[in-house]
């Protein structure tokens, strides 16, 4: 770890590089899917994996809108002229991002909204302020353009997917994300250093990113030594197939941080694993814990939906958990957009789950136990 004397010369000379005309690279702690490189004059930010099996990078280059357009400026990166003051928003999960970098008043559009939970760009859309995006086969690409945005936030989830090619063809300066695709929670929240700069808050961003770090970690300390692990699994079929997350993904990087033991954990995969109830049931039938049984808040319904689930022993027991604390009228829920941002939260509610007695005096924040409801006669 690098003292706080050693930091200072560190960026003291990656200024002076910078300065040189040479690229500064900044550095990153978990985030594997992009990178920052300052110039003297611009920066540039580089998208590796903006979906699976992508075979290309994604180049953004911002430059002060009070500069002129340097002259080697890269020919293959969309040009993002910065602080953007008018974003479009295609996912609900940069609400959580914006939130915490201060930005929220920059959203003059969205996509999904319906889903959007957080009361202050709810109240924005409902008086008309943030406009209503439609998204897929129905885009609008005239009503974009009237909103004159200065940035269109996305993601994809392959070629040609998602991404409308009249939106790709438009003019429009849009900006392909993939968080989503990082392997650790930390990871995600470290995308605040990509969407900072575009705003010019990069101090903004890395404290709180700091902050957040700080509070994750010192939550590991309470679990790194643990011994007995709770056996985890997640997920319930959705039209016939039961899409377990892969071993390498941030879900199941966070049951391990929490101190449990995830029961597909040797399977490096990042996506769902697809797999039906029997093979589910061989594998998880004596687990001890049950998280994410799709959108399921009783065991009423659970059990309803298929009556096989009740012979889960997670579920004889009572240890089924969803994450449905926060869930609006609408289906929006809020961990998807600050739960994502503050991993460190999520991480907590999972340690209760997991290890009651690490932190006795602490709510649920996301988490949900599923109880059965006694329904009228």
């Amino acid at each position: 770890m690098r003292t706080s004397l050693q930091l200072f010369f560190f960026v003291c000379l990656q200024t002076l590089i910078c300065q040189a005309g040479e690229a500064v690279v900044r550095p990153l702690d978990y985030a594997k899917n992009f990178t920052l490189s300052e110039y003297p004059d611009y920066k540039v930010l580089t998208v590796r994996k903006a979906y699976r099996n992508a075979k290309r990078e994604f180049r953004y280059a911002l430059v002060p809108r009070s500069e002129a357009l340097p002259a080697d400026l890269p020919e293959d990166a969309t040009l993002i002229r910065t602080p953007v003051q008018r974003v479009v928003l295609m996912e609900t999960v940069y609400v959580g991002y914006f939130d915490a970098l201060g930005q929220l008043d920059t959203i003059c559009g969205a996509a999904t909204a319906e889903y959007i939970s957080h009361p202050e760009v709810v109240e924005r859309l409902r008086s008309g302020e943030i406009q209503h995006i439609q998204s897929g086969q129905k885009l609008n690409i005239e009503r974009l353009l009237l909103l004159q945005p200065d940035l269109i936030l996305t993601t994809s989830i392959g070629e040609g997917q998602d991404v409308s090619p009249q939106l790709q063809r438009s003019g429009l300066p849009v900006v392909l994300t993939a968080d989503y695709m990082e392997r650790h929670p930390l990871a995600r929240t470290e995308w605040l250093k990509f969407l900072a700069p575009f705003f010019e808050c990069e101090p903004r961003g890395l404290s709180v990113y700091s902050e957040i770090k700080d509070d994750y970690e010192a939550l590991l300390e309470l679990t790194a030594g643990l011994e007995a692990r709770p056996s985890v699994f997640c997920g319930a079929p959705y039209s016939g197939v039961w899409h377990v997350p892969g071993g390498g993904s941030f879900v199941a990087q966070w049951i391990h941080d929490a101190g449990g033991y995830y029961l597909w954990a040797d399977d490096d995969s990042q996506g769902g694993i697809p797999l039906d109830t029997e093979r589910v049931f061989l594998k998880a039938g004596e687990a001890d814990i049950w998280l994410h049984p799709s959108f399921y808040r009783s065991l009423n319904e659970l059990y309803g939906a298929d009556p096989r689930f009740a012979k889960f022993r997670a579920a004889e027991i009572g240890e089924v958990y969803n994450n449905t604390r926060q869930v609006g009228q609408k289906g929006g829920n809020n961990i998807w957009e600050r739960g994502i941002v503050h991993p460190e939260e999520v991480l907590a509610d999972l340690i209760q789950i997991f290890h009651p007695g690490l932190l006795p005096e602490r709510e649920l924040v996301y988490y949900d136990r599923l109880e059965s409801v006694q329904t009228m006669p």
